[in-house]
Parts: structure tokens; C-alpha cells; sequence
């Protein structure tokens, strides 16, 4: 059997951090990867960290360089299918970017649903990875994405799983503990008090450690949002610690498969 994972993303660089690994591991074990992108970008930084708003930032020159580092990010990771469905980035809420009726947050939900209705019919995909309800942390783009891979798993039936995201709140904790413990200078970042996905709830802990270096050689091909991505500026012990295994909570599972998982396939493969 042919098995296929495919991950429903917002924008350019979001495809690394939460499910890179996965999408590196499944495709150098010869599964096929498909990662459906929602927009292009064009709310993120400009050349010399321009912000959207301020004089110099061109939204289409800013979408066509992420677009280009999405392809190299693809590159690193082995995804094999990238489908762009092009919509127009919201911007984080409050941002003037919210009110651009071209937007994805403002489409009606119908349309980009129904075109990754297509894309599951045409791929046929075992397993659906995206964000939870949330968007994980309130990002308009990331709750629509949401909104459209549950629609679409739920009209189609394709997927035998789905799966979100999820960033496990006591051992984020740890990790930023040890940190500091060993001299890490996070300078003022704090996490809120309600950061992350309650450990409780996580179902399915894959180890991609195997998989870090090109983790993290997709996130520099992001170089244009880099300012953003404060991993990146971690030394190396602590990128093994934050990059070295994803989480989800398993929301969706039609095979027999256990409540914890190490493997998004379990009930999908032998052995």
C-alpha cells in the first residue's frame, strides 16, 4: 500500500517547525509527503526586516521571495507534492492586512475548502496533519487553515487519521529551564502561562532527531523571516531538545491504532 501524509499549512516557513521531521522521516522511508500551503506570505518581512506597513514593504515582492524559500525548504525536507492554493496573507489579528477582502481569512469558507476537497480526492491521503482549532496561537490564517482541513476530512472520509499540531506546555517548560540553567541567554521572552498543548492531551510523539540538520537547514532556507525564527539563534544542544521530536493530538482515527502513539501510520503499517 502506497501511504501518503499530507500537511494543511498557512504560509511559507510554517511546514518546518511542527511537522518538518515528520514530513522528512515519511519521505525518506518512501511514503509520499504532500504539503498544501494556504498563502503566500505577503505579510511577512521584506529585504532588511521591512514590516508590513512601513514604507518599502511590498506585499507581491515579499510573497514571491517566501514563495522561493518554500521551494528550497521543500528541497531540504524531500516533500515530494507541494500544492499553493494562493491566497492572500491576513496578517496577525489587528493588523490592517485583516481587512484585505482578498485575504484567506476573509474567503468564504466554501471555496478553498472545496479545492482541498480536490486535492484529498486526487492524492488520497492516509494520514491529515494541521493546526488545532486555535491555530495553535490565534493566527487568523492558522484557524482557517484548521476550519478547511476538518471540512474537508469530514466531507470526504479519505483520511483514516487526523492529526493537529501541538507544542507540549510542561516539557516546553523543561526545555527553557535547562536553558537558562545552562547559561542560554533568552533574554526577555517569558511564556504565557496558559503556552502550549496541556501534556495530557497529547496522543502521538514521533522522534524525528534523525531528521534535525535538515530541520534546520529548511528553516535557513527561510532566511527572509529568520528575525522571527528564534530557534535559530539556540545553540545546538537546544535545537536537538526543541526540534528532535513533534507532537500531535490525534483527533480523528479510523484504524486500530493505540492511545499513545510513536508513529502518525500506527494501524496503518505492519509491524
Amino acid at each position: 500500500m502506497d501511504l501518503t501524509l499530507m500537511a494543511v499549512h498557512a504560509h511559507p516557513d510554517d511546514e518546518v517547525i511542527g511537522t518538518g521531521g515528520v514530513l522528512a522521516r515519511y519521505a525518506a522511508q518512501g511514503f509520499r509527503t504532500v504539503l498544501v500551503t494556504c498563502t503566500n506570505g505577503e505579510a511577512g518581512d521584506g529585504p532588511g526586516g521591512v514590516k508590513p506597513g512601513d514604507d518599502g514593504h511590498d506585499g507581491e515582492a515579499v510573497a514571491e521571495l517566501r514563495l522561493a524559500e518554500l521551494r528550497a525548504s521543500v528541497e531540504h525536507l524531500g516533500i515530494s507534492d507541494v500544492e499553493l492554493l494562493g491566497y492572500r496573507d491576513s496578517g496577525m489579528v489587528g493588523w490592517d492586512t485583516n481587512q484585505d477582502p482578498r485575504a484567506f481569512w476573509n474567503v468564504p469558507i466554501e471555496e478553498p475548502t472545496a479545492r482541498l476537497v480536490a486535492l484529498m480526492e486526487h492524492y488520497r491521503p492516509h494520514v491529515v496533519v494541521t493546526y488545532d482549532e486555535r491555530g495553535n496561537y490565534g493566527h487568523p490564517d492558522h484557524i482557517q487553515a484548521h476550519r478547511i482541513a476538518v471540512a474537508a476530512t469530514e466531507a470526504t472520509g479519505i483520511p483514516a487519521k487526523l492529526y493537529y499540531t501541538a507544542v507540549p506546555r510542561a516539557r516546553v517548560r523543561q526545555m527553557f529551564e535547562h536553558m537558562r540553567a545552562n547559561g542560554v541567554d533568552l533574554g526577555d521572552l517569558e511564556l504565557p502561562a496558559d503556552f502550549g498543548t496541556p501534556d495530557e492531551l497529547i496522543t502521538t510523539i514521533v522522534d524525528v532527531s534523525p531528521y534535525v540538520d535538515r530541520k534546520i537547514k529548511a528553516l535557513r532556507a527561510h532566511a527572509s523571516q529568520g528575525e522571527n525564527i528564534w530557534l535559530l539563534q539556540m545553540p545546538q544542544e537546544a535545537q536537538q531538545m526543541a526540534l528532535g521530536h513533534e507532537t500531535f493530538v490525534r483527533v480523528r482515527c479510523e484504524v486500530a491504532a493505540p492511545d499513545q502513539e510513536e508513529d502518525l501510520f500506527e494501524g496503518l503499517t505492519e509491524g
